[in-house]
């Protein structure tokens, strides 16, 4: 049975909001930027999540984090779809995603919202200088440049190449790509949530492996995503990152939303 948070247990709501994310905190132009993936675990029908969204929905929008570049993935469990409402982008393959995280990190169990920085820090997001400190930290880390080139969309398929130079931090890893709804919006009808219109911000609909940096070297490999019915490719982000196996540490990552028309 997974640990669930519900907004019984937990203080939400305002304290979300507090995070800085003004721009005494941001970046300014012209600043390099080291890229930080950071997942949300989360479910349309757990009433502590939406406070969440929002918070993480605000944090990629306003790119709060000085020298860092915020790349967010919203990965929706499924062991909330037997409590009232099916979520529609939930994934057993992300739940169990989640669950290789609590195995990493010594956790009983897994629950939502929770929010994993980089393949290794678990923070909450109600601690304000938890969060901020988590960030600053993995801003100043050594991380590997991960490039998206060549984004295309054919034949209800996204396609693509991903590159990664890794001679000079010497690890090697898992390289995957997540493609994401930039943005989505649910009138949720049943469960904790009923009645409420939720709105999120990427989305993950595919995550997939695609090869293998190994140690020292260079990976340049091709993907080929298939999409949702329907999905509107305006509305759509790729994600790249290197990932240590387990799952384990994040040493690489990048994001792109430009996306063309293929032949």
């Amino acid at each position: 049975m997974s640990w669930k948070f519900s907004s019984r247990r937990v203080l939400l709501g305002a304290a979300f909001f507090l995070f800085p994310v003004g721009p005494a905190w941001a970046a300014g132009p012209g600043v390099a930027r080291t890229p930080i993936l950071l997942e949300l675990f989360t479910s349309e029908g757990c009433s502590s999540c939406p406070p969440v969204d929002q918070w993480a929905e605000r944090l990629d929008a306003a790119q709060p984090v000085h020298g860092g570049q915020l790349i967010i993935l919203s990965e929706h469990v499924d062991y909330w779809d037997h409590d009232g409402w099916k979520d529609p982008y939930s994934s057993a393959q992300l739940t169990a995603r989640q669950r290789g995280y609590a195995t990493l990190l010594g956790l009983s169990d897994v629950y939502t919202p929770q929010v994993i920085v980089n393949g290794a820090v678990e923070v909450h997001a109600w601690k304000t200088d938890e969060v901020k400190q988590s960030l600053d930290k993995a801003a100043s880390a050594p991380m590997m440049a991960v490039q998206i080139d060549g984004v295309a969309l054919a034949d209800g398929a996204l396609r693509g190449r991903v590159k990664v130079d890794g001679a000079a931090p010497k690890h090697g890893g898992d390289v995957f790509v997540a493609v994401a709804l930039d943005k989505t919006q649910t009138d949720v009808l049943a469960g904790e949530n009923n009645g409420k219109k939720l709105t999120n911000v990427a989305v993950v609909q595919e995550l997939v492996k695609i090869g293998k940096l190994e140690k020292g070297g260079n990976f340049d490999q091709p993907f080929r995503v298939k999409l949702w019915d329907g999905v509107d490719p305006g509305n759509l982000r790729v994600v790249a990152f290197v990932q240590e196996s387990g799952p384990g540490k994040v040493v690489g990552a990048g994001m792109t939303k430009e996306i063309g028309k293929g032949n």
